[in-house]
Protein backbone atom coordinates (compact mmCIF):
# COMPACT_ATOMS: atom_id res chain seq x y z
CA UNK A 1 0.00 0.00 0.00
CA UNK A 2 1.43 3.09 -0.85
CA UNK A 3 1.79 6.15 2.06
CA UNK A 4 -1.37 8.53 0.72
CA UNK A 5 -3.32 5.18 0.33
CA UNK A 6 -2.11 4.23 4.04
CA UNK A 7 -2.88 8.05 5.46
CA UNK A 8 -6.35 7.91 3.46
CA UNK A 9 -6.76 4.28 4.75
CA UNK A 10 -6.22 5.67 8.56
CA UNK A 11 -7.17 8.43 8.76
CA UNK A 12 -10.42 8.53 5.92
CA UNK A 13 -8.16 11.54 4.14
CA UNK A 14 -4.71 12.58 2.48
CA UNK A 15 -4.29 15.53 4.57
CA UNK A 16 -3.77 15.10 8.19
CA UNK A 17 -2.03 16.63 10.68
CA UNK A 18 -0.68 13.80 12.26
CA UNK A 19 1.60 11.62 9.63
CA UNK A 20 0.98 8.18 9.05
CA UNK A 21 4.43 7.37 10.98
CA UNK A 22 3.01 9.09 13.84
CA UNK A 23 -0.07 7.50 14.33
CA UNK A 24 1.07 3.65 14.13
CA UNK A 25 4.06 4.51 16.36
CA UNK A 26 0.97 5.71 18.84
CA UNK A 27 -0.96 2.49 17.85
CA UNK A 28 2.28 0.08 18.33
CA UNK A 29 2.65 1.96 22.14
CA UNK A 30 -0.68 1.02 22.97
CA UNK A 31 -0.20 -2.60 21.75
CA UNK A 32 3.10 -3.23 23.25
CA UNK A 33 1.20 -1.80 26.50
CA UNK A 34 -1.13 -4.64 25.68
CA UNK A 35 1.61 -7.24 25.28
CA UNK A 36 3.29 -5.80 28.79
CA UNK A 37 -0.34 -5.77 30.54
CA UNK A 38 -2.14 -8.28 29.25
CA UNK A 39 -2.49 -10.62 32.19
CA UNK A 40 -4.12 -7.37 34.13
CA UNK A 41 -8.20 -6.51 33.55
CA UNK A 42 -7.71 -3.83 30.90
CA UNK A 43 -10.36 -1.46 29.55
CA UNK A 44 -10.63 0.10 25.96
CA UNK A 45 -10.36 3.53 27.95
CA UNK A 46 -7.18 2.76 29.36
CA UNK A 47 -5.72 1.22 26.90
CA UNK A 48 -6.24 4.16 24.17
CA UNK A 49 -5.00 6.68 26.62
CA UNK A 50 -1.61 4.69 25.98
CA UNK A 51 -1.55 5.84 22.49
CA UNK A 52 -3.18 9.58 23.54
CA UNK A 53 -6.40 8.82 21.46
CA UNK A 54 -10.21 8.96 22.30
CA UNK A 55 -11.89 5.77 22.52
CA UNK A 56 -13.52 5.31 19.64
CA UNK A 57 -11.14 7.00 17.53
CA UNK A 58 -8.48 4.80 19.17
CA UNK A 59 -10.82 1.93 18.29
CA UNK A 60 -11.02 2.66 14.71
CA UNK A 61 -7.45 3.37 14.07
CA UNK A 62 -6.24 0.10 15.88
CA UNK A 63 -8.68 -1.85 13.48
CA UNK A 64 -8.13 -0.31 10.30
CA UNK A 65 -3.93 -0.69 11.15
CA UNK A 66 -4.24 -4.28 12.26
CA UNK A 67 -7.35 -5.77 11.26
CA UNK A 68 -8.68 -6.38 14.41
CA UNK A 69 -10.07 -4.48 17.77
CA UNK A 70 -8.12 -4.23 20.70
CA UNK A 71 -9.63 -6.76 22.59
CA UNK A 72 -9.37 -9.14 19.80
CA UNK A 73 -5.86 -8.66 20.27
CA UNK A 74 -5.68 -8.97 23.92
CA UNK A 75 -7.43 -12.09 23.81
CA UNK A 76 -5.12 -13.52 21.19
CA UNK A 77 -2.14 -12.44 23.35
CA UNK A 78 -3.63 -14.08 26.34
CA UNK A 79 -4.30 -17.47 24.80
CA UNK A 80 -0.97 -17.58 23.04
CA UNK A 81 0.66 -16.84 26.84
CA UNK A 82 -1.90 -19.70 27.91
CA UNK A 83 -0.57 -22.49 25.57
CA UNK A 84 2.97 -22.01 26.40
CA UNK A 85 2.04 -22.08 29.89
CA UNK A 86 -0.31 -25.35 29.01
CA UNK A 87 2.27 -26.78 26.92
CA UNK A 88 5.43 -26.11 29.99
CA UNK A 89 4.30 -25.65 33.23
CA UNK A 90 2.33 -27.87 35.51
CA UNK A 91 -0.27 -25.01 36.78
CA UNK A 92 -3.62 -26.41 36.25
CA UNK A 93 -6.06 -25.11 33.47
CA UNK A 94 -7.84 -22.60 36.30
CA UNK A 95 -4.57 -21.19 37.37
CA UNK A 96 -3.60 -20.73 33.73
CA UNK A 97 -6.96 -18.99 33.04
CA UNK A 98 -6.39 -16.90 36.03
CA UNK A 99 -2.47 -16.28 35.32
CA UNK A 100 -3.62 -15.03 31.89
CA UNK A 101 -5.52 -12.24 32.93
CA UNK A 102 -9.07 -13.83 32.33
CA UNK A 103 -11.66 -13.66 34.87
CA UNK A 104 -13.88 -16.30 33.68
CA UNK A 105 -12.94 -20.29 33.46
CA UNK A 106 -15.61 -20.74 31.35
CA UNK A 107 -15.19 -17.49 29.30
CA UNK A 108 -11.67 -18.79 28.72
CA UNK A 109 -12.15 -22.35 27.68
CA UNK A 110 -14.61 -21.22 24.90
CA UNK A 111 -12.19 -18.53 23.45
CA UNK A 112 -9.52 -20.95 23.96
CA UNK A 113 -11.31 -23.54 22.02
CA UNK A 114 -12.70 -21.31 19.61
CA UNK A 115 -9.45 -20.19 18.92
CA UNK A 116 -7.18 -22.81 19.01
CA UNK A 117 -9.96 -26.18 17.75
CA UNK A 118 -9.08 -27.74 21.46
CA UNK A 119 -10.33 -27.27 25.01
CA UNK A 120 -7.13 -26.52 27.17
CA UNK A 121 -6.83 -29.44 28.48
CA UNK A 122 -7.37 -31.57 25.36
CA UNK A 123 -4.51 -29.29 24.32
CA UNK A 124 -2.15 -29.75 26.97
CA UNK A 125 -2.18 -33.52 26.52
CA UNK A 126 -1.77 -33.26 22.72
CA UNK A 127 1.79 -30.81 23.81
CA UNK A 128 2.76 -33.48 26.23
CA UNK A 129 2.10 -36.23 23.57
CA UNK A 130 4.03 -34.06 20.82
CA UNK A 131 7.06 -33.49 23.34
CA UNK A 132 7.05 -37.18 24.09
CA UNK A 133 7.52 -37.99 20.35
CA UNK A 134 10.45 -35.69 19.71
CA UNK A 135 12.20 -37.08 22.53
CA UNK A 136 12.25 -40.27 20.17
CA UNK A 137 13.81 -38.29 17.55
CA UNK A 138 17.25 -37.70 17.02
CA UNK A 139 17.56 -33.94 17.76
CA UNK A 140 19.91 -33.55 14.39
CA UNK A 141 17.00 -35.15 12.37
CA UNK A 142 14.30 -32.60 13.80
CA UNK A 143 17.20 -29.48 13.28
CA UNK A 144 17.28 -31.10 9.50
CA UNK A 145 13.48 -31.09 8.95
CA UNK A 146 13.19 -27.74 11.10
CA UNK A 147 10.90 -29.12 13.10
CA UNK A 148 13.22 -27.55 16.20
CA UNK A 149 15.71 -24.50 16.14
CA UNK A 150 19.15 -25.40 16.17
Amino acid sequence: MTRPAMDKAINGTSQTSMTTPEILERLNRARRFIDLCYDLPLDLEEISSHACFSRDHFLRLFRQAFNKTPHQYLTERRIERAKELLSTDELRVTDVCFEVGFQSLGSFSSLFHKSVGHAPITFREQSRQTQAAKRQVPGCFLVMYKLESA
